[in-house]
Order: structure tokens, then sequence, then C-alpha cells
């Protein structure tokens, strides 16, 4: 098997550098020759692509189809006025008048098509700079993306810029952007903020996360420099939106990780065709039982995670919008370890770790969420506007319970491959046992109101078709946070039958944490902010945002204002389609719950936001390839600096961040991202990501210090690595199908980052972060075969499978390479006071068999 798997991986790999390698050629050197119109044809009411609708060029005999995903491509010829119509039978035809293109011009216009029965206006939109700089992605490219972890967010890494997946590895949800950890990332679903359980301190403890793929619509994600409208976070935003669907849908997977399934419709519920209810409900159920098997520990695990969410809408009359959002996730990890086998090093020295496990650990997290809103938009053709009132609250209870006792032996083994006593124990270096005990509680509860809204001004000059324009937005939110936190846990370590740390005198214990803390806070924020926009036909297109953020939180009285602006400019007449973008501002973190608490479990109650400067620049480019069949891709590059100032200092362990609890370090982050996605085969879409960073930072009143390989003296340096320092992080998502099959498809997922540092456990100041990780390296590669398609019903009347719409079957290869991951080190501490960093390694190659139903 493992031949066959390298021989596939062997052909994928070379071409799709062959093809990576003949896209970067030719876009240097290509150069289009013909006027184009591209775009996307969707429908109005519920975003889906539409198939086989029909844009032409009245009077003339330019047309052309829209694809499955509603894409298409014309050309023109240059220097004439026409007319576009978009058409298809069932819809509302549209129509868009075209200014004379230049000659080697591209020119992209969607169209969202109104079904025949609809009372609302047909909206056809232009795209030219679009949601800010963000990223937006639709969700449907994604159901059959190879996901160990089965959460969504494990695919951001090869299609966000700057996003790397972090030590948790595959069985983690949490990323981290551009050198911020998790906790600097906002992720909204439909402008309700979502949180996560605040305990888990491993990849194998998570669950599943929030956004469910089957319920979404699409995504927008920023790696930086956003507007003001987005909250006090430092990194990233993750804008979710979710389906209104149109009619009924309803899907079923099932594989070994698990299974899900989803129901969505609509439902007139008064007189007027305006009152519908839209609903979306969601389940899903995962367990890694089988993937944890692969894990260097061995025992009983019993992991199981449940899911279940809703998201419904009902229109009240043309212009006010009812909406109600709900979550219940379970998380449920029981582990009974028994044996642990371990070996690692170098060539010419190496070491093996035996262990034997007395005792379990049972962990249950449970979150829930709900949340209502309130939408106004009135039909206005002049200065529209909207108001939106949210109310919604989020509670979880958090329980770790450990009480292991492990006793190793730690030994050197024969590294000689032509002994026969090879990876046998040579010498015994040390030997004890080491018992945690924890009982860990956490409730809290986070109640929000917040109200935004928006007002928007257009003028056109006729006599030369420039348009200018304003759109004013405002938020304001309020938010009580009430948290029960107890603490009790110790650490023993025994080495060689004496107790560390060494007391003749008595038993000690390495670490012992006893605390309980009560709070509640009630902190309020808000932002103003400031579009002005200026369009002149075929010239130029340009955007820019001012904005402000204010907050203030009742516990540390700290009232902070931060600023922030964007500028994008898009010059119509240029070759292809180009967007340049500068951005920047102040952008402070608040402290959350986790923050305050120190490694004692004391919580400092005058923490102040971290803070950082932050600018960015950044290039997009859209062109075309190909002329008897053009493929559309898309190249961006940013380049940023954040200046960091009044940070609280942090160590990573697996997935888990311990933060010091004071506002003790300052440093910077910079680095530079590039972006390649397109169609590499037709109909196909495939990312391509590429970053270098740096991150380095330094503790107040701390001489850092850095020890030179073969020199006994050590030298004192200005700064030191950041947690997640990473030089450099390559990623890639490639699909393809069988060349005249669409009907075999293989996605495939690739990514290669260099070690991230960490530190001599307990002393970690002077000589930080001194060590790093191996390099990452992981492909996930699935390959999925339609078994049946509503399309072949009159050819298949009897196919057993002809009461659904689709029937697809997946093999999906975890792991391809077999490649030994490290997630975090395990710290045997010697009687003689010298430490040894095992590595925990991340799971190894799995096959997972998926079956997926939509009807």
């Amino acid at each position: 098997m493992s031949l066959h798997l390298s021989k596939i991986s062997t052909f994928c790999y070379f071409r799709i550098l062959g093809l990576f390698s003949f896209l970067l050629l030719t876009f240097t050197i290509h150069a289009q020759e013909e006027c184009i119109l591209t775009g996307r044809i969707v429908d109005a009411e519920n975003g889906e692509p539409i198939e086989f609708a029909t844009a032409f060029i009245e009077g003339t005999t330019f047309a052309t189809e829209s694809n499955r995903s509603g894409d298409y491509y014309l050309k023109v010829a240059p220097g004439n006025n026409y007319i576009l119509l978009v058409s298809r039978i069932g819809y509302k035809e549209a129509r868009f008048n075209l200014p004379p293109l230049n000659r080697n011009s591209v020119r992209r216009i969607d169209a969202e098509l109104i079904p025949s029965n609809s009372q609302i206006e047909i909206v056809v939109k232009e795209s030219r700079i679009r949601d800010k700089g963000m990223i937006r992605e639709e969700a449907s490219s994604f159901k059959f993306l190879p996901s160990a972890s089965g959460n969504f967010e494990s695919i951001l890494p090869s299609i966000a810029l700057g996003t790397s997946g972090g030590t948790g590895g595959e069985l983690t949800s949490q990323y981290n952007v551009r050198g911020g950890n998790y906790d600097e990332n906002l992720v909204y679903i439909n402008d309700f903020e979502i949180y996560r359980p605040q305990l888990i301190r491993a990849g194998q403890q998570e669950g599943l996360s929030f956004p469910n793929i089957d319920l979404m619509k699409d995504l927008s994600f920023s790696s930086g420099g956003f507007e003001s409208r987005f909250g006090d976070k430092m990194s990233s935003v993750l804008d979710i939106r979710y389906k209104r669907p149109e009619q009924f849908k309803s899907s079923f997977q099932a594989s070994l990780l698990g299974a899900g399934a989803h129901v969505e419709g609509s439902a007139q519920l008064g007189k007027s065709s305006y009152q519908k209810l839209r609903y979306l409900v969601g389940a899903r159920y995962k367990t890694t039982k089988y993937l944890l098997g692969s894990l260097d520990v061995k025992g009983e695990y019993l992991p199981t995670f449940t899911d279940i969410q809703t998201y419904i809408t009902y229109d009240l009359n043309p212009d006010w919008q009812l909406g109600f959002i709900a979550n219940y996730n379970r998380s449920v990890y029981d582990f009974v370890p028994s044996t642990r086998s371990t070996a690692f090093g170098l060539i010419d020295f190496g070491l093996k770790l035996n262990a034997a496990y007395d005792g379990a650990e049972a962990d249950k997290f449970t979150t829930g969420m709900a949340g209502l809103s309130l939408t106004y938009v009135p039909e206005r053709m002049e200065k529209p506007f909207f108001l939106k009132f949210l109310l919604y609250t989020y509670g979880s209870k958090e329980r770790e319970e450990f009480d292991i006792r492990g006793t190793y032996e730690l030994g050197e083994i024969v590294t000689d491959l032509g002994s026969d006593e090879f990876g046998e124990v040579l010498n015994i270096i040390g030997s004890g046992a080491q018992q945690l005990f924890v009982r860990n509680q956490l409730n809290l509860q986070v109640l929000n109101f917040e109200h935004k809204g928006g007002l928007e001004w257009n003028k056109t000059n006729e006599s030369n078709r420039a348009k200018r324009g304003r759109f004013l937005q405002w938020g304001l939110r309020g938010q009580m946070e009430n948290v029960h936190d107890r603490i009790n846990e110790w650490e023993r370590l025994d080495s060689a039958g004496y107790s560390l740390p060494l007391d003749l005198s008595g038993l000690q214990v390495r670490r012992l944490i006893k605390s309980e803390n009560e709070l509640s806070t009630f902190r309020t924020n808000g932002y103003l902010q400031n579009t002005f926009s200026w369009t002149r036909d075929s010239l130029y297109d340009l955007q820019w945002t001012l904005g402000v953020r204010a907050n203030y939180w009742n516990l540390n009285k700290e009232a902070i204002l931060t600023p922030r602006t964007q500028l994008l400019y898009r010059p119509l007449a240029w070759k292809g389609s180009q967007t340049f973008k500068i951005s920047g501002g102040l952008y402070y973190q608040p402290p959350f719950y986790r923050e305050l608490r120190m490694p004692d479990g004391q919580l400092n109650l005058d923490l102040l936001s971290q803070k950082s400067a932050q600018i960015l620049a950044g290039w997009t480019y859209d062109f075309n390839v190909g002329r008897a069949v053009p493929k559309k891709f898309r190249f961006i590059t940013e380049l940023y600096y954040k200046k960091l100032w009044d940070l609280v200092s942090y160590e990573v362990d697996n997935v888990r961040i311990q933060y010091a609890g004071l506002n003790n370090s300052r440093g910077y982050t910079t680095g530079i991202d590039l972006r390649l996605n397109g169609e590499l085969v037709k109909d196909a879409e495939s990312w391509i990501n590429l970053s270098f960073l740096r991150s380095r930072e330094s503790l107040d009143g701390i001489e850092h210090l850095r020890r030179e390989v073969g020199e006994t003296d050590s030298i004192v340096v200005k700064d030191v690595p950041r947690p997640t320092d990473q030089l450099f992080n390559f990623s890639m998502f490639v699909q393809d199908y069988l060349p005249g099959n669409k009907n075999f498809k293989m996605n495939m997922m690739l990514s290669v980052g260099s070690g991230q540092p960490f530190g001599v456990k307990d002393n970690n100041i002077i000589y930080r972060n001194a060590f790093r990780y191996k390099a990452y390296h992981r492909v996930d590669i699935g390959f999925t075969y339609i078994l049946y398609d509503e399309s072949r019903k009159d050819a298949k009347p009897n196919h057993p499978l002809r009461f659904t719409k689709q029937a697809w079957l997946s093999l999906e290869v975890f792991n391809l390479l077999q490649v030994a991951n490290v997630a975090s080190n395990t710290w045997i501490k010697t009687v003689y006071n010298t430490q040894y960093a095992i590595p925990n390694y991340l799971t190894s190659r799995r096959l997972n068999l998926k079956l997926r139903l939509d009807f």
C-alpha cells in the first residue's frame, strides 16, 4: 500500500510543480489580445450558481453559457458601446449598459438573476473593488476536502494569506495568522461573534468547531489591516455567511470519523410572497478514536463530539427581517493510557522512552450559543440605509479531570544499522515516575447587545459617467462577562527514587496550583467609519475607508481609541484586472479572561490591552491563461509590518496558550505573503500560498542570551523569537479530475512549514525559545467518485440511488507520506536536574472512507 501511495504522491507532486512553473512563466510573459467579459451568475435569493444561463451582447453574435459554477467567459470587440443581456428560463432577464472597452482589457460583471415569480428587483453589479481587500470565496468548493479534524478551519492555511496550522497540526481547528496566536483572530457568522472553550490543552481534546460547511454560503477573510467595523483583535477576521435557502435540500454523510446531516428550505407563512420562513438545521458527530490509535501513547481512547445548530430567518415584510441562530456543542474526551514507546534523536545518538501508566483522563466541554437579530432595510432608490440589532449569549461549562501516574525509563539505544541489536537499549540515562492530578472547572457566560447601521449616498455625473459615493457605517455594543474558575492541579516528579525538587526533609511536588476566581465585568465598544468611492468608467475605481474604534472596560478602567484606514485603487484601463491596496492603523486587543490569569492561577486585574501599529501594502492581479479555453487566475501579494508593545508574553504547549498575565513584552512582526489561485484544470479551482515571516520580542528588564554552536560563551541578543515565529510556510490545495471524466475527482492538500520555536520548560526566560521543532510537512489526499447524479435519471431509471440528487463516495488518505510531525514535548528530568525533551508526535497515515448523499 505504501509503495502505491508513494507513486501516486510522486506523480501528483511533479504534475503540480510542472503546472506551477508553467503558470509562473506564463504570468510574466502573457499578454491578452482580446477584450474579455467574465463573471458569475447566481440566484439572487439563495446565492446558488446558475448553470446554462445565457450571457450575450444584444444585436451581435457574441454569446456564451455559464458552467456548473455559474461562471461565464465572453470575448467581444473593443471600442464599442454594448448592452449585456443575461437570461435563463425561470428567471427575469438582466440588462447592463457597457461602455466602450479598451483593447486587451478584462471586465468582470457578476449577475444575480431573480426567479420569475419573485417580487424583488434584478441585481446586476460590476465587480471592481469588493470587500475592502478581503479574500472572498464560495463555500461549496470545500465540501470534499480531506480533513482529519473535520473542521472547516483546517483548510484556511491553504486559501488564506499568512495562515498556518500551528503546533496542534491536523487534530486542531486553531490557526495562526502572521505571527499572532489563535486568540488574536476574530470569527463571525452572520454578524454574531463566535467564542470557543478556554481550557483545551491538546488537539485530541478538541471537538467540532462552530462553522458548519453544509450551512455556509460564502466567507471573507482578512489577514490584517481590516476595517474598523470589525472587532478589537490584532491578527485576522473570518467573516462567514450562512445561506438563506429558497428551496428544500438536505444531505447526509458518514465516514470512519463520524457522520453529519443537514436540512434547508423555506415556507411561505403569510399572504404576501415576502413573508417567508427560511431555515437551516445541521447536526454533526465526530469521533477521532481511529486517528488517535496511531499515537505513541497507547490506551483506550473514547472521544465523542457532537454539534447541533440552526439558523432561521423570517421576512416580516419587505423591510424587516427577523433572524435566529442557536448552537449546542459537546466534547467528551475519555482516555485511559497504558503504555508509551517513543524513539528519537540523531543518526549517531538515539534515545528511547518507555513508559507505563495508571489512571485516566476525563474532559467535558459543553458550549451553547443563541442569538436574535432584527434587520431593517427599507426600499429606497436614493440614500439607502440599513439598521440591525443583535442580542446573543454564549455559555460554556468546561471540566478537566486528570489522575495519571506514569513510570518511565529513558535509555540510549543502538543506532548502528548493521548491528543485530539495532534499536535496543544500550544504556539507561534516567528512570522515575510522573504523576499529574487535575480537577479544573470553568463556567463562562457572555451576553451581548449590539446595534449597527449604514447609510449610503451615490451621485452620477452623466456627462463624463463619473460616480461618487459615500457609505457611512456605525456600531455600538455592550458586553457582560461572568466567569467562575476553579483550579486544583499538581504535578509530582520522581527520578531514580527521589522526588523532585529534592528535599530530604519532606516530600515536595514539582508544581502546585490552587485558586478560585469569580469575575463579573462589563465592556462597551463601538465604531464609526466612512467609505468614499470615486469611479470613472474605463479609467479607474478608487475607495478610501477611514474609521475609528473605541473601547472601554470597567475592570482595568482602560479606554482606547484606534483609528484605521484602507485605500484601494483599481485602474480600469490597464490590461487584466489589477487592484492596489494600502491599509494600516492601530489594532489594540483588550484582554479576555485567559490573558488575565497568571501561571499561579491568580488574576492581574490591571492588565492592559495588547497593542500594535500596522501597515500593509498589497497587489491583486486577475488574468487569464490560454486562448482556446482560457483559464482564470488571481495573484495576490501583501507586504506588512507590525510594531507590538504591551504584549502579554506566553508559551505554547500543543494548543494550550499559557499567558504570563503581565504586559511584559514588546516586539515586531514583518513578512510577505504570496498567493496564486485559479483553474489548473478547467472547472477545478486550486490555491497555492507562500509566506515568509519574522516575529520577534524582548521581555521587559531581561537581557536575552543566545548560545552559538562551537562557542563556550553566550552572546547578548536584542530580541528573541516569539512562539509563532515561522520563517516560511508553503501550502497548496489542488483539485483535479480524470481527463474526460469529471465524475472522478482528486483533492490534495500539501503543507510545508519551518519549525516553530520553544524553550526549556520552567526556564524559558533568558535563553527564550532557543530551540525549534523540526519542519512540519504533511500531505492529505482524497479521491471522490460520483456514484449517481440526477441528470442520469432518464438513462438509469432503476438506479438504486435514484432517490438522491447526487451520491458521492470518497477515499481519503491522511498523512500520505507517513511523516512524524511533532505537536509538543514531554519533559523528563533526571536527579541531576538535566532535562530531556521527548517529542509528542502527531498522527501517522490513516485511510478514511466517506459516503455523501445530497437530496
